[in-house]
């Protein structure tokens, strides 16, 4: 088995199917975005990075609690797709969309939101362990991290979601902030400057600092 998945499986899929997943009519999905975003701890983010896009579903909802959202995939006609999603919401400027692998450098190093939205199990293990011990000390902000994976098995991913989301949670310099759980998706938030819930760190009384150690 190669690092990841190869990009011919990714091209087969949108040869097949315009949106394979269905992610702009599937209950699941709008239900699974609609906790990952409920989940943030702040109402706003500067600058998002969320590898793996697909057709732009999540791109969309991002683009409206970030200042700016780079946005990639291995498959151009989801690339063209997120771009006519967000053109037609007037939400295309602030948005960068970039053909890219999760396990290339990342664009950038000021992100302060990573979105790790059903993509970490296309990899091995030892490949994600390995991106994410490179590319998060490089980040130049605090930054959240979110993993949200399907957790029923899939015969052709390397892992489950949630072999994925213990990847990522073992990560050094990652404190677990909140997550949600049910039999078909693990969401889990993680920040790298502090493990204060939301209530403490925005000054709620009665808030321990310390409430999620």
């Amino acid at each position: 088995m190669s690092a990841r998945l190869p990009d011919a499986y990714f091209d087969r899929m949108y040869d097949a199917s315009a949106d394979p997943w269905q992610l702009q009519e599937r209950w699941y999905e709008q239900r699974k975005f609609a906790i990952t975003l409920a989940l943030l701890p702040l109402p706003r983010f500067q600058h998002a990075f969320e590898p793996g896009c697909s057709v732009g579903v999540l791109t969309e909802r991002l683009a409206a609690r970030c200042d700016h959202v780079t946005a990639t995939d291995l498959v151009p006609a989801a690339l063209e797709a997120t771009g006519r999603r967000l053109k037609e919401a007037g939400l295309e400027e602030g948005v960068t969309l970039m053909r890219h692998s999760l396990d290339e450098d990342w664009p950038a190093t000021d992100f302060d939101l990573i979105v790790l939205s059903e993509v970490g199990y296309y990899l091995e293990a030892a490949t994600l362990r390995e991106i994410l011990d490179r590319e998060l000390p490089r980040l130049t902000n605090p930054a959240t991290i979110v993993a949200a994976h399907w957790r029923h098995p899939v015969t052709d991913y390397p892992m489950t979601g949630d072999e994925t989301n213990d990847v990522v949670a073992a990560t050094p310099g990652l404190h677990r902030i909140g997550g949600y759980r049910d039999d078909d998706v693990v969401v889990d938030v993680f920040d790298t400057a502090t493990p204060a819930s939301v209530a403490a760190r925005t000054g709620v009384p009665g808030a321990s600092p310390s409430a999620s150690e």
